[in-house]
């Protein structure tokens, strides 16, 4: 439970969180200790990401971030619980750049795939077991009068 009346974790503008956005993107991180490997981000600010890797990171290590749509930018691990993990980036996440790239706003022209209706086709299609007008007995269970000689 909140207490209403408990002054804020910080009152410098420097310190305070940046509004979250929430996204499930596909990344890449890189850092000595580890090489690169692919991540999953799950929110990103202005200031950085928070995310997924398949093995924790150390608090306080820098790595170098791949997120689609940006340059390779710099950043510094700031929290880890478990695999999940909160990295504050030196240079700005532009968010409209995710969200472009993910479909998430306008695409690019170069990026739309073409789209149209290919009616069906005009001859039948052949299924040789399929005998049309034609009526043939039906049979349940074996018949007790094969086999005996």
């Amino acid at each position: 439970m909140s207490n209403p009346e408990a002054p804020p974790a910080s009152s410098s503008s420097a310190e305070k969180r940046q509004p979250r956005q929430s996204r499930l993107v596909k990344a890449a991180l890189a850092c000595a200790r580890l090489g690169q490997f692919d991540v999953t981000v799950r929110n990103v600010s202005e200031t950085g990401i928070g995310g997924q890797a398949p093995f924790p990171l150390h608090i306080g290590e820098r790595i170098t971030v791949f997120l689609p749509g940006h340059e390779p930018m710099l950043g510094t691990v700031r929290w880890v619980a478990g695999n999940r993990f909160g990295i504050e980036t030196d240079k700005a996440v532009e968010t409209t750049k995710l969200r472009a790239v993910h479909g998430g706003g306008t695409a690019a022209a170069h990026a739309t795939a073409g789209f149209a209706i290919i009616p069906p086709p005009t001859a039948p299609a052949r299924r040789p077991a399929l005998v049309t007008g034609v009526s043939r007995p039906v049979q349940f269970g074996r018949n007790l009068g094969q086999g005996k000689q």
